[in-house]
């Protein structure tokens, strides 16, 4: 017997807010967090925009001597955590360390540290290098800060699929409950990649869009889309088995009912043409949740107003739920926060659980005329205020990784 699993806590750092409220705040008021990069000069890059995180100070949710020792990435999921386990209200000191665990991923980790301790290579030379430069680097030290923070003891892993990092971490945790692997697990996404390499990198790839019009600048699913906007923050949520929640009195938010995980095998950047692997994702996440497509009422897409993503998505969601396709209700968080790679399923996790629990759905802020292809509801305008009792979360990435979370409304 599976056991089922609920949230019973979530933390965001992001774009247009420092913790779930001031996030979820920005959401129903459209605000788009997108503006000019200032962490470095932009003068010889075409892409100038980026979804900064505003006023982030480690020191408030850290020890400074713990910060110095963590790179951005790092920091963003120890702030997300805190916010989660304080929302959660577990006591470390009433549990069994060894029952609580970690599934955090970064899609890259730092650049910044790589970046730095690179140029000291070349000017300086080798024995200049900072000691701690691969502590620091390596995507796996969001899952260990965190531990080492809070003295989570138990199964603490690191899932790295690029864009589907958080959807992926947050659904390896529900199957560590569900099998019994852990009473709690602390789980989702965290990236901070707004670096001269990364906006480099990503622009001769023609991934982003190089507009400097914030207003056109991440419009999923429009005709004049042309690219995403890269965006950095944190998103943590912490899941629990039911009977361990329901043993402490925790507020349960909602219930985590479905996972589904495929690989394109198609193209190391592009979507299946078809759609056909992000669809079988989310087909597995509706029959690990024993449900029917009609049941779902709404899609948090992937969403990232790239030509390809926007109308191979499209094809996956009429794949997967049929007729239904044209009913459901389907919108796009990164219309306003920005495409936060390994950060991004677990925010967009977050919008779920919260769309579930004020029965509101979001608009795709920007979408004034669907692309060619892209022909779904996609929330266009203002948000609309419904009853949400089942939310699919997706995420595609590259290397073909395509990832679907299902939530639903709890029910004791």
């Amino acid at each position: 017997m599976k056991n089922r699993v609920v949230v019973t806590g979530m933390g965001a750092i992001t774009p247009i807010g420092n913790s779930v409220e001031e996030f979820w705040t920005g959401i129903k008021n459209k605000t788009v967090g997108i503006g000019p990069i200032t962490y470095f000069d932009t003068t010889d890059y075409k892409a100038k925009l980026a979804a900064e995180v505003k006023n982030f100070d480690p020191k408030a949710y850290m020890d400074p001597k713990a910060a110095k020792r963590m790179e951005t990435f790092s920091q963003f999921a120890v702030a997300a955590t805190r916010e989660a386990l304080e929302m959660s209200g577990i006591n470390m000191e009433e549990e069994d360390p060894c029952r609580v665990g970690v599934s955090i991923g970064s899609g890259i980790g730092s650049l910044q540290a790589m970046e730095r301790e690179h140029k000291k290579l070349l000017e300086k030379g080798p024995g200049r290098v900072n000691p701690l430069l691969v502590p620091l680097m390596i995507c796996n030290m969001a899952a260990g800060n965190v531990a080492i923070q809070f003295g989570l003891k138990g199964k603490c892993i690191n899932v790295v699929t690029a864009c589907a990092t958080g959807t992926n971490s947050i659904g390896e945790a529900f199957r560590s409950i569900q099998y019994g692997e852990a009473d709690v697990m602390v789980a989702g996404g965290t990236e901070s990649s707004i670096t001269p390499i990364g906006v480099a990198g990503f622009t001769a790839l023609t991934a982003l869009n190089t507009t400097d019009d914030v207003e056109k600048a991440s419009i999923p699913f429009d005709e004049d889309r042309n690219g995403f906007i890269i965006g950095e923050g944190a998103g943590i949520v912490v899941l629990e088995s039911l009977e361990h929640a329901l043993k402490r009195n925790a507020k349960i938010y909602a219930e985590v009912v479905g996972y589904g995980a495929t690989c394109d095998a198609y193209h190391i950047t592009s979507p299946a043409e078809d759609g056909s692997g992000a669809a079988h994702a989310m087909m597995e996440a509706i029959r690990d949740a024993g449900i029917r497509p009609e049941d779902i009422d709404y899609v948090n897409a992937h969403g990232t107003s790239t030509h390809h993503n926007d109308l191979f998505e499209t094809r996956a969601i009429k794949l997967a739920l049929g007729d239904h396709a044209y009913k459901v209700k389907i919108s796009s968080t990164k219309s306003m926060i920005g495409h936060l790679l390994g950060a991004a399923g677990g925010v967009e996790f977050i919008t779920c659980v919260k769309s579930i629990e004020e029965g509101y759905v979001h608009p795709t802020v920007g979408l004034k005329n669907p692309g060619e292809g892209c022909d779904l509801d996609y929330v266009p305008g203002e948000g609309i205020s419904m009853d949400v009792n089942y939310a699919i979360s997706n995420s595609l990435a590259f290397g073909g990784h395509n990832a679907s979370l299902l939530v639903k409304k709890f029910e004791k």
